[in-house]
């Protein structure tokens, strides 16, 4: 099994920057692509962007590009997601998660999940 752990969530206004990061365990080797959801409240969980473990490559939802970014440090079993100017409409609990489908921002695809972390941007 694959356990994934988020961090880094929290208060902040409307223009700064986070960094989230999500620990892996367990049977990372399975794990082809990260990626981070979020959902904010009474809405479904959504796609925010994805990398693939082997070479890098990422994905983004349109409403993040040039803004997030997300990395990987494959000796730590880790991946990050930079924030930069961030909006109201950024809150939401973000979920790490792993997968075997790489361009995939269906759920469905990935079987792992870390429990979330809060982010409450303020305006």
């Amino acid at each position: 099994q694959v356990q994934l752990v988020e961090s880094g969530g929290g208060l902040v206004p409307a223009g700064g920057s986070l960094r989230l990061s999500c620990a892996a365990s367990g049977r990372t080797f399975s794990l082809y692509v990260m990626a981070w959801f979020r959902q904010a409240p009474g809405k479904e969980r959504e796609f925010v962007a994805a990398i693939r473990r082997s070479d890098g490559s990422t994905y983004y939802t349109d409403s993040v590009k040039g803004r997030f970014t997300i990395s990987k440090d494959n000796a730590e079993n880790t991946v990050y997601l930079q924030m930069n100017t961030l909006k109201p409409e950024d809150t939401a609990v973000y979920y790490c998660a792993g997968g075997s489908f790489f361009n995939s921002a269906s759920t469905y695809d990935y079987p792992y999940w870390g429990q979330g972390t809060q982010v409450t941007v303020s305006s």
